[in-house]
C-alpha cells in the first residue's frame, strides 16, 4: 500500500539482458541503475527475491508483467522468463501473456497455452509485431480472451525502439474490433502516446470496455496531453502502470498520480480498483 491506499502497477517489464535485443542504456532509459544492478544477477537475469523486496519497498501490492516488445523479425522474450518471479510469491507478481500472430499459430491456441500458465491478460504490441490491431490474424486470440474473460493490453501509441513502424499505433482500427466483440475488455497502454491521445480518451470514455492505462506518461504532463478531454470523466478510467524500469520509482509516479485526481476516491479506483476490476484482481485482504 501506499499511504493507506491499495497500489497495482499493471505495466512492469522484467527483460534478461542476455537476449535484451536493445543497449542495456536504450533499454533502461531513466530508470534507477543503482537498482537494477542489486536486483539482477551476473548472468544478467532478474533475482525473484530481490525484486519482491523492491515492489514491497515501492508500495506495489500487485504487480504485472509483461514481455518486452515482440518485434516481428528478431524475436521476442518468453512468458517462461517471468514465471519464477510470479513463482516466488504470487499474490504479488503476476504475468501478461503475449502473442504475435507472425511468430504463433494458431494464435488462440498460444493464448489459451499462456492462460494456462497464469497469465491474468494478453498483450498486443502493434508496433513492433508488425500487425495493426484490428488485423483478422488477431481475432482468433481475441475470441479466446473473450471467452476466458480476460482483457486485452494494446500498445496505442509510438515507440522510440528500433524496428517500430508508427502507423500501427493508431487505435482507430478497434472500432471494428469493439463492434465484432461485444464482450472484451480493451486496455490501452501508454494512453494513446505521442498523436493519439484525444482517440483513446474517445474509447475510454465511449466504451466502459475500453480503459486508458498510464505507463510511460510522465504524470505532470497528463492533463496537458488530455486538455481537450473532461478530466474528471477521463480519469475515473484510467489505471495506474509505469513501464518500469523506464521510470525513476514506482511510488513516486504514483502518488503524483493521486494528486491529479480530482477526489480520493477517484484516486484509489486508478491506483488499484479499477485494475482489480479489468484484471480480476483482489486488494489486500481479499477484497476486489
Amino acid at each position: 500500500m501506499i499511504d493507506g491506499m491499495p497500489l497495482i502497477d499493471v505495466h512492469l517489464h522484467a527483460a534478461r539482458r542476455p537476449t535484451l535485443k536493445l543497449s542495456w542504456d536504450e533499454w533502461l532509459m531513466v530508470g534507477d541503475r543503482e537498482v537494477m544492478a542489486r536486483l539482477y544477477d551476473a548472468e544478467g537475469t532478474v533475482i525473484p527475491a530481490e525484486f519482491d523486496a523492491y515492489l514491497a519497498a515501492e508500495g506495489v501490492d500487485t504487480g504485472l508483467l509483461m514481455c518486452e516488445y515482440s518485434p516481428k523479425v528478431t524475436g521476442m522474450q518468453a512468458i517462461e522468463d517471468m514465471l519464477p518471479l510470479a513463482a516466488h510469491n504470487p499474490d504479488r507478481v503476476k504475468i501478461i501473456a503475449s502473442v504475435n500472430p507472425h511468430l504463433h499459430y494458431p494464435v488462440d491456441t498460444e493464448v489459451r497455452r499462456q492462460l494456462d500458465l497464469g497469465a491474468v491478460a494478453l498483450k498486443i504490441h502493434p508496433v513492433h509485431a508488425g500487425v495493426s490491431a484490428g488485423d483478422r490474424m488477431l481475432y482468433p486470440a481475441y475470441e479466446a480472451c473473450q471467452a476466458a474473460g480476460v482483457p486485452v493490453v494494446l500498445h496505442c501509441g509510438t515507440s522510440t525502439f528500433p524496428g517500430a513502424d508508427n502507423t500501427y499505433g493508431d487505435p482507430s482500427v478497434l472500432s471494428a474490433v469493439l463492434r465484432d466483440f461485444r464482450d472484451l475488455t480493451l486496455v490501452l497502454a501508454h494512453g494513446g502516446r505521442g498523436w493519439w491521445y484525444d482517440a483513446a480518451a474517445f474509447f475510454a470514455l465511449s466504451y466502459d470496455r475500453v480503459w486508458i492505462e498510464l505507463s510511460g506518461l510522465p504524470p505532470q504532463r497528463l492533463k496537458d496531453y488530455y486538455s481537450r478531454q473532461n478530466w474528471g470523466k477521463l480519469t475515473r478510467r484510467m489505471i495506474f502502470g509505469t513501464d518500469w524500469p523506464g521510470i525513476p520509482g514506482i511510488a513516486k509516479n504514483a502518488r503524483a498520480v493521486a494528486r491529479l485526481c480530482p477526489d480520493e476516491d477517484t484516486a484509489a479506483a486508478v491506483l488499484a480498483g479499477n485494475a482489480c476490476r479489468v484484471y480480476n484482481l483482489k486488494l489486500p485482504g481479499g477484497h476486489r
